[in-house]
């Protein structure tokens, strides 16, 4: 049987080729159901390791048989994306309270964030129905993935951002790909309410989060960091939560492998939120009984969403996973995020809500220290350079640099050198 579109709360079905994005009776958001194949096994998926050529080369389409396998292999547009690493830093575990810590780091994509592992199989779909335009509204990483993946299938990528506080290194890459960009008096939340009427009207194709093919690419965060852990499952998967596409995609993902007997168990899910734009922490303590849209205001950009979209399928994950939602402050965000940063790997700022969020999590005694944690790291270092320069020279608004890395200006003097290496030295902080 191939694959379907079906509605998550009225169960009506749609065909794979359908141009929907939510259920035309209910309203409700769509899954992408798949027949997989008898051939799924973890031997298959490690035979595939250190494969050369696509589609077995890309840390998504590895999975192809557990992401879309109907889908014939010439209508692929990859980037070998995925083949991320997953990094084991016992300082920071400690300094989490925890003593087992994975971060495993998405901002090793292509593009610098894990938008594209959702772009590679959302463009893929654009292809599959004959589209030559795509478009989202962005906080700035799925304008970067959208439009480096529209370029190199040849189509025509369409990117609504909002007129303030979009991080320069995301707004560079979607310009610098060549997406038509257009800069909008309004928030994210508006943008894609725009975004939709829009592309309705002019026959675009949507690729935000609400198109459900993005989220079976990022699915694969799941796979492949189960499979790096020799198919041993963690106690914990913790996650930034903006537009909880992730946090959606990791609960259909790890639904799916133990239905399949790939995993034995599942792991709790931890959804962590910025303070500033917490909707789904909100609901959360009302037992998901009352859900407000908030004004979303952070410093981490990539999860100012004030009325997530895959809010529905996020409630899902933590049903599903016997999971938790948590806040963390911008304070604990970019303390964090200092941390992480130089450790040598580095994140964005949404990134470190991870971080932050599993140390709140076992202060409070949610996550036990014996618990092994793996956290996701959303985007790469280089995503917000601003909010890094900042952060160090102790000049953001009312947030302090408890863990800076100042500047040290200096004259062409060998002896005021010297002083100032020897002082840095001496300052450094200790995690």
């Amino acid at each position: 049987m191939p694959s379907k579109l079906v509605c998550m709360d009225c169960g009506r079905e749609y065909p794979i080729n359908a141009v929907i994005y939510t259920c035309a009776h209910c309203a409700s958001l769509l899954d992408v159901q798949h027949d997989f194949p008898q051939t799924v096994s973890r031997e298959l998926f490690d035979q595939r390791l250190g494969a050369l050529d696509l589609p077995y080369s890309s840390g998504v389409w590895r999975y192809k048989e557990l992401i879309y396998p109907d889908l014939d292999e010439g209508l692929i547009v990859s980037r070998n994306e995925g083949n991320t690493n997953l990094y084991h830093i016992p300082k920071l575990a400690a300094w989490a309270g925890v003593d087992t810590l994975y971060l495993k780091h998405e901002g090793e994509n292509p593009t610098g964030s894990f938008k594209d592992r959702g772009m590679t199989t959302g463009v893929t779909q654009a292809r599959v129905l004959g589209m030559d335009r795509v478009a989202c509204a962005s906080t700035g990483n799925t304008s970067a993935s959208l439009a480096a993946y529209a370029a190199h299938a040849g189509m025509e990528g369409i990117v609504f951002f909002q007129n303030k506080q979009i991080a320069l290194g995301k707004l560079a890459q979607a310009i610098a790909y060549g997406a038509t960009c257009v800069q909008i008096n309004a928030d994210f939340d508006k943008n894609l309410e725009l975004v939709r009427e829009v592309s309705e009207a002019l026959a675009i194709y949507v690729l935000n989060s609400v198109n459900a093919f993005r989220l079976e690419g990022q699915k694969s965060i799941m796979f492949e960091a189960i499979q790096q852990l020799r198919w041993q499952v963690p106690d914990w998967i913790v996650v930034p939560g903006g537009n909880l596409g992730n946090s959606s995609a990791f609960g259909k993902g790890l639904h799916e492998m133990h239905a399949l007997g790939l995993i034995d168990r599942l792991p709790r899910i931890a959804i962590i939120q910025a303070e500033g734009a917490n909707p789904l922490y909100k609901a959360y303590q009302t037992g998901f009984e009352v859900y407000e849209p908030v004004k979303a205001d952070t410093i981490a950009t990539a999860v100012k969403i004030g009325n997530p979209v895959s809010y529905a399928k996020a409630v899902r994950t933590i049903k599903w996973t016997n999971g938790v939602v948590e806040q963390v402050s911008d304070q604990e965000i970019m303390d964090a995020k200092a941390l992480i940063d130089a450790t040598g790997i580095g994140c964005e700022p949404a990134s470190a809500c991870s971080l932050a969020g599993t140390r709140k999590l076992v202060e409070m005694g949610v996550i036990q220290p014996g618990e092994s944690v793996v956290g996701i790291l959303t985007g790469h270092v280089l995503k917000d350079p601003d909010a890094i320069i900042k952060y160090h020279s102790a000049t953001l608004d009312n947030l302090d640099a408890t863990y800076a890395n100042p500047m040290h200006p200096a004259e062409p003097s060998i002896e005021e050198i010297t002083r100032i290496l020897t002082g840095a030295r001496e300052k450094a902080p200790v995690v």
